[in-house]
C-alpha cells in the first residue's frame, strides 16, 4: 500500500536490457527508468518525488489484489491483478532482441485477460532531466510521443484504448476480456532517430527477450544448496551490469533512504572497485566468464587512467566524477536531500587496493594471463601501497568525520602486497620490488596483530587503538587474512554477534560516522557472517542463518541495501549489488563447507 503516493521499497521489481533498468511497483505503476543508460537522468522518477517525478502506471480500474513472479529463469516480470470482475496478466520487460545491442531503448507491457472482463488504466507521464522537464507533447504517425532537448520517448498501444495527452501525460481507458490481448510499447531515442515498432515485432523480440534469459540461466555453473536464490541474484547482477562496457552498478537507484526522512541519501550508479572484486569472484564461480573478462578489462582501463593511485568510484564509461549535488525534488517519503553524484569519490579509501589486486589475482588464477602493460600497472600499483599503507583513510563505509586507521583498510592493503607477490611468482607482474611488497606484508600484519586487536573485547577492533567492532571485521576470514578456525577469528565473530547483531540482522558499526540520523542495517553484513562462520567450521550456525536471511528477500527474491529489523522494510538504494554478492559467497561457503577452500587467499 502506498503512503503519500509512495510505494515500499520492497514492493518493486526490476527490468532491463543491459543499458538501463525499470523499477515496476507492484500496483503496476513504473516508477524509476533513467534514459538511455542507467547513470543518466531520470524520465520516470516517481519513487523519488511522486508529484513531480514522472511514472508508467497500468492496472485495473476498479479495487485489485496483485500478485507477481519473474517468468522461471528470466528478468522478465508477471503480475497478475485479481478484481471481482475477473483477472489480468501483464508481462513487463525491456527487450532485447537477440545476443547483440540495439540502439534503442525498448519497454514492453503485455496484457491479456485471464478471465471475465476487467476494466483497466493506464498513465504514461515522462518527466526529463530528473522531473525537472515536462515534454513537448506531441504525435508522430497517430502515436503518443514526449519530446525534450535530444530526448524522445513514444507510446504505441495496441488494443490498449484511445489516448489523449492531457497536462504533460498521456492516458486512456479499456477493457480487458478472458482471451484478449492489448499491447503498449515505450520507445526511446536520444539524439538518434525515434523508432516506432509494430507489434509483430515487439512480440517477436519479447519472445528474443524472455528466450534469451532462460539460456543465460540455464549456463549458470550452480547446482549447490539455495540454488534459486543464487540464481535470481545472477540475474539481478546481470540487469546491473552496463553492458557496453561490463561495468556493474552498486544498484541502479539513487537517494533511496537509509532512514525514511534522514539525510543518508546516496547515488549508487557507479562501479566501486570494491563491489567489482566481488563481482568477478561471483561471476567466475557461477560460470560468467564472458562477463568476468569484460568487467576485468574495464577495471584495468579505468584504474589505469588515474594509475599508481586508484579512486574509490568510476563512471560506467570508465571516467572520473561526477562530483556530488542536490536535486530540486522531495524525495522518498521526504527523504532529502535527493543526490545525484558520490562525495566518496574525493576520499582515500586504502581498501581498495586490496580490491583491485585481489580482483586480478583471482581472474589469472582462473587461467586468464595477463599482458604485461597490466603487469606493469599492477606493480606500480603495489609500490603505491608501500607508500601509503601507514597513513589514515575514511574506510570502506567511506565515513565523512575520518579519516581514521581502519584495521580493515589496513589488512586490505595486506591482501594486495600479498597478491602483488603471488604474481609475480607465477610471471604475471615484475618481480624486481617483489621483496619490498613482501617486506611491507609483513609488516602490516604485525601493526594489524599489536595495534588492531583488543585482549578486553578478544576481537580485532573497527580502528587501531579503539575498543569497538565493526562488520567488516567479518572479511578477515572470507579473503584470506588468518586462518578461519583460529582463536582470533573466533573471538572477532563472537564480539560481532554480540555487539552488532539485532536478531538475523547486523549493523555495519556503532559509531559517529559524521552524518545525522541513524541508518537499517546493511543485508550484505548479515550474509558475510555467514561466509564467516562458514569458513570457520560453524556451519550448522551458519545454514540455520542463512535459510532464515534467504527468506527475508521480498516477493521477486531481491534486496535492498538495508533492512529495518524491527519491521522488516527495507532501506536504501534497491536493488544491492553488493547484498545479491554476498548472498552468492555465502551460498558457495557453505557449499564448500566440508572441501578445502580453493578461492580467496589461497594459492
Amino acid at each position: 500500500m502506498r503512503v503519500d503516493g509512495y510505494a515500499p521499497i520492497e514492493d518493486y521489481a526490476l527490468v532491463g536490457d543491459g543499458r538501463t533498468a525499470a523499477l515496476v511497483a507492484g500496483d503496476g505503476a513504473i516508477d524509476w527508468l533513467c534514459l538511455p543508460n542507467l547513470d543518466s537522468p531520470s524520465v520516470f522518477g516517481a519513487i523519488l518525488d511522486a508529484a513531480r517525478g514522472g511514472t508508467f502506471e497500468l492496472q485495473p480500474s476498479i479495487r485489485f489484489d496483485a500478485s507477481r513472479r519473474y517468468l522461471p529463469r528470466t528478468n522478465v516480470l508477471e503480475t497478475t491483478f485479481t478484481t471481482d470482475r475477473g483477472s489480468v496478466r501483464v508481462i513487463d520487460a525491456m527487450t532485447i532482441p537477440n545476443e547483440r545491442l540495439a540502439p534503442m531503448r525498448e519497454l514492453v507491457r503485455s496484457v491479456e485477460g485471464l478471465s471475465g472482463r476487467v476494466p483497466m488504466r493506464w498513465r504514461f507521464a515522462p518527466r526529463f532531466s530528473y522531473g525537472s522537464q515536462a515534454p513537448r507533447c506531441e504525435w508522430r504517425q497517430g502515436v503518443p510521443v514526449g519530446t525534450w532537448n535530444a530526448e524522445a520517448v513514444a507510446i504505441a498501444n495496441w488494443d490498449a484504448g484511445t489516448p489523449a495527452w492531457d497536462d504533460g501525460a498521456v492516458a486512456a481507458r479499456f477493457e480487458i476480456a478472458a482471451g484478449s490481448r492489448a499491447l503498449l510499447a515505450m520507445t526511446t531515442a536520444h539524439a538518434e532517430p525515434l523508432i516506432l515498432p509494430g507489434p509483430k515485432a515487439i512480440a517477436s523480440r519479447l519472445r528474443d527477450t524472455i528466450a534469451f534469459w532462460q539460456q543465460w540461466s540455464d549456463a549458470r555453473q550452480y547446482d549447490g544448496a539455495w540454488a534459486e536464490a543464487v540464481v535470481r541474484s545472477a540475474l539481478a547482477l546481470k540487469l546491473m551490469i552496463f553492458a557496453p562496457s561490463g561495468a556493474p552498478v552498486a544498484a541502479p537507484t539513487t537517494s533511496l533512504p537509509e532512514e525514511i526522512g534522514g539525510q543518508r541519501n546516496w547515488d549508487y550508479r557507479f562501479c566501486w572497485i570494491r563491489d567489482s572484486n566481488f563481482m568477478i569472484d561471483a561471476l567466475l564461480n557461477l560460470g560468467c566468464y564472458a562477463e568476468a573478462r569484460s568487467l576485468f578489462w574495464w577495471f584495468m582501463q579505468a584504474t589505469a587512467l588515474t594509475e599508481p593511485e586508484v579512486h574509490v568510484l568510476y563512471r560506467l564509461d570508465g571516467g572520473i566524477g561526477p562530483t556530488e549535488r542536490d536535486l530540486d525534488l522531495s524525495g522518498y517519503r521526504g527523504s532529502r536531500p535527493v543526490r545525484i553524484g558520490n562525495g566518496a569519490i574525493e576520499q582515500a579509501q586504502h581498501d581498495i587496493y586490496g580490491a583491485l589486486l585481489e580482483t586480478a589475482w583471482l581472474y589469472s588464477k582462473d587461467q586468464h594471463a595477463l599482458d604485461a602493460d597490466t603487469g606493469a600497472v599492477l606493480a606500480r600499483i603495489a609500490d603505491n601501497v608501500c607508500a601509503i599503507w601507514r597513513r589514515p583513510d575514511s574506510g570502506i563505509w567511506e565515513v565523512r568525520n575520518g579519516p581514521f586507521h581502519f584495521t580493515h583498510s589496513k589488512v586490505m592493503c595486506w591482501v594486495a602486497l600479498d597478491r602483488a607477490a603471488r604474481l609475480a611468482d607465477l610471471g604475471e607482474v615484475p618481480s624486481r620490488h617483489a621483496s619490498r611488497w613482501r617486506h611491507e606484508a609483513a609488516a602490516i600484519r604485525a601493526y594489524v596483530e599489536q595495534e588492531c586487536w583488543s585482549d578486553d573485547l578478544n576481537a580485532y577492533t573497527r580502528i587501531a587503538g579503539r575498543a569497538d567492532v565493526d562488520a567488516s571485521l567479518l572479511m578477515l576470514p572470507i579473503i584470506g587474512y588468518a586462518d578461519p578456525g583460529g582463536a582470533r577469528i573466533r573471538g572477532t565473530i563472537d564480539a560481532v554477534n554480540r555487539t552488532l547483531r539485532d536478531g538475523d540482522i547486523v549493523y555495519r558499526y556503532h559509531a559517529d560516522d559524521g552524518m545525522p540520523g541513524r541508518e537499517g542495517c546493511f543485508l550484505n553484513c548479515s550474509f558475510w557472517l555467514v561466509s564467516a562462520l562458514a569458513r570457520c567450521g560453524r556451519v550448522e550456525e551458519a545454514t540455520a542463518l542463512m535459510d532464515r536471511l534467504v527468506s527475508r528477500a521480498n516477493d521477486v527474491g531481491l534486496y535492498a541495501e538495508e533492512i529495518d529489523p524491527a519491521t522488516g522494510a527495507f532501506l536504501g538504494n534497491f536493488p544491492q549489488a553488493l547484498v545479491h554478492l554476498a548472498l552468492i559467497d555465502a551460498a558457495v561457503a557453505l557449499s564448500e563447507s566440508r572441501a578445502p577452500l580453493h578461492r580467496r587467499g589461497t594459492p
